[in-house]
């Protein structure tokens, strides 16, 4: 299926690894070019890793920073002359209850998770036009709490409906808003989390971990033109692990 990439260009925060690497993969296997982030020196690897200079740019940034918005379209802009939208992954915020987590690890959070992404997504949104894109990635905690980590649990849904509140805002001007909500994808914090609970197999339909390549196709669909129509969508890519509607 031709997304209809070819030449669009996107940002990816989180693009050095795991699942924004994987989405940033599928983006560029479909000829689109891409300017991704990550916080340290696998940044320019990744990117050389995608198909160098002409492909892509990588950026040392933390979504915390009130810069990095204006940074990354900056870049698109410099390096590729336009900006179509943005894959805004912003990485497991720290595992622990509830009734453990400091309050400083709360608002550490808050900045990153929730302020760092809308302020990536408004720079975005200010700059690309009708056609325009932006994809957050989630997690199945907007619709079912995950045990031991209360920080998402309490973050990502307020996340989720900020990105329903801009679909509201931005689909005048033809920008789609959209969400994935990844569970159960073979990746390092996948390892993470079921230390957690035990190593337990996952508890969905398909009865398998997802590889990150499965989560990179489905990002790079809703972000691509081939999605036209879709806005507002919270997409599970979980194997069926959500049961309800």
């Amino acid at each position: 299926m031709d997304l209809g990439v070819k030449d669009h260009v996107y940002v990816v925060t989180g693009g050095s690894r795991g699942l924004g690497l994987a989405a940033a993969q599928a983006l560029t296997a479909d000829g689109a070019k891409v300017v991704i982030t990550g916080l340290g020196d696998g940044v320019a690897e990744a990117a050389r890793g995608l198909g160098g200079a002409e492909h892509a740019v990588g950026l040392v940034a933390d979504n915390a920073d009130p810069a990095t918005g204006d940074a990354l379209v900056a870049a698109a802009l410099t390096t590729f002359g336009r900006l179509d939208g943005a894959m805004i992954s912003v990485g497991g915020p720290p595992v622990g209850t509830a009734m453990d987590v400091e309050d400083q690890v709360w608002r550490q959070a808050f900045e990153s998770t929730f302020l760092g992404a809308l302020r990536i997504a408004k720079a975005v949104a200010g700059t690309c036009g009708t056609g325009g894109s932006i994809t957050f990635v989630l997690s199945s905690s907007v619709r079912e709490p995950i045990p031991g980590l209360a920080v998402s649990n309490g973050l990502r849904p307020g996340l989720a409906m900020l990105a329903k509140t801009l679909t509201d805002e931005l689909g005048p001007k033809g920008i789609r808003v959209n969400g994935l909500m990844p569970a159960y994808i073979a990746t390092d914090r996948q390892k993470e989390l079921s230390a957690i609970t035990g190593g337990k197999p996952p508890d969905n339909a398909l009865g398998r971990f997802g590889e990150p390549a499965e989560f990179g196709r489905a990002a790079a669909f809703l972000l691509s033109p081939a999605a036209g129509y879709l806005t507002g969508v919270m997409l599970p890519v979980d194997g069926g692990a959500l049961r309800m509607l």
